[in-house]
């Protein structure tokens, strides 16, 4: 294995425990967060946003590079798009429906809740049906058909 995939390995590992450990697990906290019920994951989600943005600007003011790649540290902005808009609100109803998103996912998997094998399935089910649709929509299969 490559340094990278260790470092890789590492991170997912550290933030599967931090989201074990924060509370990002337990579907009836989450449940209780998108009824507005409890404050508690919006303060975790904007406290690290305000640590990333602040972070990041700071890194990037002080000529800072990617830690595996040498790369220059950069992000691109644009406007946003319909796409954009439709894949916050099938985000929005897959979160609302399984009370969960992809990183507690894995983390609930690592905790041995077998239910997220479920969510899991359903995920994987949704990328393929994307990539099949993209396929659908793409100028070549036009030309192919």
């Amino acid at each position: 294995m490559t340094a990278v995939r260790f470092v890789a390995i590492g991170l997912g590992i550290v933030f599967g425990f931090v989201l074990a450990w924060a509370g990002m697990t337990n579907p009836d906290l989450i449940r209780a967060m998108l009824l507005l019920d409890d404050a508690y994951f919006y303060l975790v989600m904007f406290s690290s946003m305000a640590v990333a943005f602040t972070g990041i600007r700071l890194l990037r003011r002080r000529g800072a590079r990617a830690i595996l790649t040498g790369e220059p540290l950069a992000w691109s902005g644009g406007r946003p798009e319909r796409r954009h808009v439709h894949g916050s609100v099938l985000f929005g109803i897959g979160w609302a429906t399984t009370l969960s998103c992809p990183g507690p996912i894995a983390a609930q998997l690592g905790q041995g809740r077998l239910w997220s094998l479920c969510t899991i399935a359903g995920i994987c089910v949704g990328l393929v049906a994307q990539a099949q649709w993209q396929v659908r929509r793409s100028p070549k299969a036009e030309v192919l058909a």
